[in-house]
């Protein structure tokens, strides 16, 4: 195995493990900022000597073992710069004994709780969305600020100032690392929820940029979701998120021509789509249920995607349903873009010209008012009511709002069909 191999094999094992130093390493030192610089300190070194050692057989063991030993160097110099008379000498000692031993018997508590609490840290209220997720991916997925910065098209130093505030805000704030309580946990739950899908869904459409997916950050967030349903089995929620990522996710290979382009739902191959992870998801949607969360945000909207899933195409979608599930979760968040998506499947239902009744209803909703996707779906229904020229308008503006742009290059396509049919 030459250099680069084992640098590929030190990045991979880091995206695996790194989540659990800095879980192991945060809990004892409190510091979420000094945990990583711990385990920063143990992947270094990992580059240092693996290239002439060999990776060893347990890579993880052996990055954690040297974090501890980090975390011990470290321990013994808060401890002499604590105590600076030298008439304390022995004192010094047996303190720097005492905290070590501490240190060491903490360390190997249980990393699955470890896990939990960096997860609910990392996703703490008291950050903004964005530094949230920039310190999710940085913290749980092992990704470098320069692969953050990559995905969100965001410039490195500023996700890198991200990360740094973040990290000195949790500090300064002095937020406890443990799991909220009974009565904050969910409240705190959804936090982390709305982070994971956050960056699922800038994955699965990118809002901006060259690229119409972007699949590491499905799969980040994939990961992310599945760690947390093993550490929160009883809370059907994450169950509702995992099954709605997973159904989603199956579809990524058909939603892309040979040369990037999108691909929409009624227009896939469904012979493309992922049937073991379609089972995955559905496996969870069924877990949600049976904790009784038929009715949470995430399980609604995996039921509407095993929906999809389950129908052969779109004529056989029980899209009547599929309207139910969104009534269902426009009662329980309010939201005009749940709105437009129901106005979709009422289309499919009952005929585009009552989608287009209530899509009409939408079109003086501020929060719509830069919403690429208003106009598509308004232009969509147009061009099935034979109504061109203002399909071909609604597409234009479309094109106009949306800044990826590979969607750009499909709704100006779409935009000179009409033309052509007018």
């Amino acid at each position: 195995m030459n250099v680069a191999d084992i640098h590929r094999e030190i990045d991979a094992v880091w995206r695996i493990e790194s989540a659990r130093l800095i879980a192991g390493l945060g809990r004892i030192v409190r510091d979420v900022g000094v945990a990583e610089e711990l385990a920063q300190d143990a992947l270094v070194a990992a580059l240092e000597q693996w290239p002439k050692s060999g990776v060893p057989d347990n890579p993880g063991a052996w990055l954690m073992q040297t974090a501890k030993h980090r975390g011990i160097d470290r321990v013994r110099r808060n401890v002499l710069a604590e105590r600076k008379h030298a008439e304390l000498g022995h004192e010094i000692e047996s303190d720097q004994e005492e905290a070590v031993a501490a240190f060491e018997d903490s360390i190997d508590d249980d990393i699955g709780d470890d896990l939990l609490r960096l997860v609910f840290v990392a996703c703490h209220p008291i950050l903004s969305t964005e530094a949230r997720t920039a310190l999710t991916l940085r913290l749980l997925g092992g990704l470098t600020t320069e692969e953050i910065a990559r995905a969100f098209l965001v410039a490195e130093p500023t996700i890198a100032q991200r990360i740094v505030r973040a990290k000195r805000t949790l500090s300064d704030a002095g937020v406890p690392f443990e799991v909220p309580r009974a009565d904050e946990r969910a409240a705190r739950l959804s936090s982390v929820l709305e982070v994971i899908y956050l960056v699922f869904n800038e994955g699965y459409s990118a809002t901006a940029g060259d690229d119409w997916m972007r699949p590491q950050l499905c799969e980040d967030a994939l990961r992310l979701g599945r760690i947390l349903a093993e550490l929160m089995p009883a809370e059907p929620e994450v169950h509702g998120l995992v099954a709605l990522m997973e159904i989603q996710a199956s579809r990524s290979r058909a939603r892309t021509g040979p040369n990037g382009e999108p691909i929409l739902l009624l227009n896939q191959d469904r012979s493309r789509w992922d049937r073991l992870l379609i089972r995955r998801g559905l496996a969870a949607l069924d877990r949600a249920e049976r904790l009784g969360g038929t009715q949470g945000t995430y399980a609604l909207q995996a039921a509407i995607a095993a929906c999809h899933a389950r129908a052969s195409g779109a004529d056989d979608t029980d899209w009547q349903r599929i309207a139910a599930l969104y009534f269902a979760l426009s009662q329980l968040t309010p939201s005009p873009i749940v709105e437009l998506n129901r106005a979709v499947a009422i289309a499919m239902a009952f005929g585009p010209a009552a989608g287009l009744a209530l899509v009409d209803t939408l079109t003086s909703e501020r929060a719509l008012e830069n919403y690429h996707l208003l106009p598509s779906v308004r232009g969509d229904l147009l061009t099935k009511l034979g109504r061109f020229d203002e399909a071909r308008i609604e597409f234009e503006r479309a094109a106009a709002l949306t800044r990826n742009e590979r969607e750009r290059a499909l709704l100006r396509d779409r935009a000179a069909e009409c033309a052509a049919n007018a």
